[in-house]
């Protein structure tokens, strides 16, 4: 179905005005200043802390400035709708989240939520009546920085973590004294709502996702915008390697059980796997008891990341770094070592829906062709997302689709992201035409037809 028979007026979002807007949400925790200008600063706003508050109530504001209605939920997921012509029927909602890590950048995840508020403020201004309610979510603790457990919010709406299990996660940045829950901190800053976190009692029609790529693909190849099909699989594990602690000067190479030296043959191991498979494998945190200088440890702790675009694939990496990482505690390890695995996290392949990625596809190649460049090339690529998103989660309860803006030198989760205000812009009217072509096929297709509105 092409955008022309679907009658969408071709509206863009003013470039100025949503950095202004970005840039002014990220007064609250802003840090890390690695140039001179104000907005040259990286982001410390962990979920649930003062600077989370701060920019909760920023958006409630800024929301109900628009004419919504704002509401949270139980898990602290903010919510402001749009109403349209049907306001019975659910919403189709635009999502990310405020938080991010401990050295984060102004982008990732902010530019979702604020273009989603930009969007809501160009329908004002041009009386764009919609069909059906439209709306913004802000998720609660997307990153998992703060409270172990990514994306656990958008994971108790899709009712794929129990909410117990969410309230009880402890924060695992705290200094000193008693780690802090997720329902303690809800309460502290005012955020813990009454209405259920649940899809069921909070349906949407659809989730659009704008974000930057967080890496350099886009820019690499001269790109405007990623139309973004699905994410690939990835499992994260705690892997325990344990051996024998002895004197380093003493202990003669041939009668050690070194956990270390063992432990870090396995990280090698699993990046050649990765290769071979052409798939990821990451080592980001590394830990050795007793901590000694002249003592072999005798216990070794490293996690382990593994991606792969499809889920067969990434199963039998998985089941390669088993069986290669027995054999290197077992035969390649001197004495031997013991080794046991932990699954903390197991994200299955996902797939978006194909309508909603035909309607980004569409409001992509309307945005882009009013760029001179477009003449002589295409400007845009359909990808796979390397990292996980809230839209994961809401991908199983409600169509849902995302868009990749450039990510300068693809770097992310670090103080010096950025996306130029152009990019930024060009991303945010793809989500403003993506969601009014949504909302005419809701209608074409009859979706409030038997609505009493």
């Amino acid at each position: 179905m092409g955008s022309s028979e679907l009658d969408v007026p071709s509206l863009m979002v003013d470039a100025k005005r949503l950095a202004e807007c970005l840039h002014d949400s990220c007064q609250y925790g802003a840090a890390h200043q690695y140039g001179k200008l104000s907005t040259e600063t990286g982001m410390a706003r962990l979920s649930l802390d003062d600077s989370d508050k701060e920019v909760r109530d920023w958006f409630m504001e800024t929301a109900n400035s628009l004419g919504c209605r704002t509401f949270f939920d139980q898990m602290g997921n903010l919510f402001a709708i749009r109403s349209g012509k049907n306001n019975n029927a659910p919403p189709i909602m635009m999502g990310s989240h405020l938080d991010t890590q401990p050295t984060g950048g102004r982008y990732d995840g902010i530019l979702g939520v604020v273009a989603g508020l930009e969007v809501l403020k160009v329908l004002n201004e041009n009386s764009i009546e919609t069909e059906g309610s439209v709306g913004v979510v802000n998720w609660t603790n997307e990153e998992g920085a703060r409270f172990p457990k990514m994306a656990v919010s958008s994971g108790v709406w899709a009712e794929e973590i129990p909410i117990e299990t969410a309230w009880g996660l402890r924060e695992v940045t705290t200094h000193g004294g008693n780690p802090k829950s997720i329902k303690e901190e809800l309460d502290k800053i005012g955020y813990r709502g009454e209405h259920p976190a649940s899809y069921r009692a909070n349906p949407f029609a659809a989730h659009f996702e704008l974000h930057i790529e967080q890496g350099p693909i886009l820019e690499d190849e001269g790109l405007k915008i990623g139309v973004v099909h699905g994410v690939q699989a990835f499992k994260w594990f705690d892997i325990t390697v344990r051996g024998r602690d002895s004197h380093a000067g003493t202990t003669p190479l041939y009668a050690r059980k070194d956990a270390v030296l063992s432990a870090a043959k396995m990280v090698v191991a699993a990046n050649t796997v990765a290769t071979h498979h052409s798939g990821l494998a990451t080592t980001g945190i590394i830990n050795a008891e007793p901590g000694t200088v002249n003592t072999m440890a005798h216990t070794a702790r490293f996690t382990l990341d593994v991606r792969h675009v499809r889920d067969d694939v990434l199963e039998t990496m998985v089941k390669a770094c088993e069986a290669e990482f027995r054999r290197i505690a077992q035969e390649d390890s001197e004495k031997g070592c013991d080794v046991e695995w932990k699954v903390l996290v197991d994200s299955p392949a996902v797939q978006f829906n194909s309508e909603c990625i035909s309607v980004v596809e569409q409001s992509t190649v309307n945005v882009l062709s009013a760029l001179p460049e477009t003449s002589s090339s295409k400007l845009w690529r359909p990808m796979i997302s390397g990292a996980g998103h809230d839209s994961c989660y809401t991908n199983l309860r409600c169509p849902t689709s995302m868009i990749f803006t450039p990510t300068r030198q693809g770097i992310s989760h670090n103080p010096t992201e950025y996306c130029s205000p152009e990019d930024c812009a060009l991303g945010a009217s793809v989500l403003l035409g993506a969601v009014l072509r949504y909302d005419r096929l809701r209608a074409r297709r009859g979706d409030f037809s038997d609505l009493n509105c």
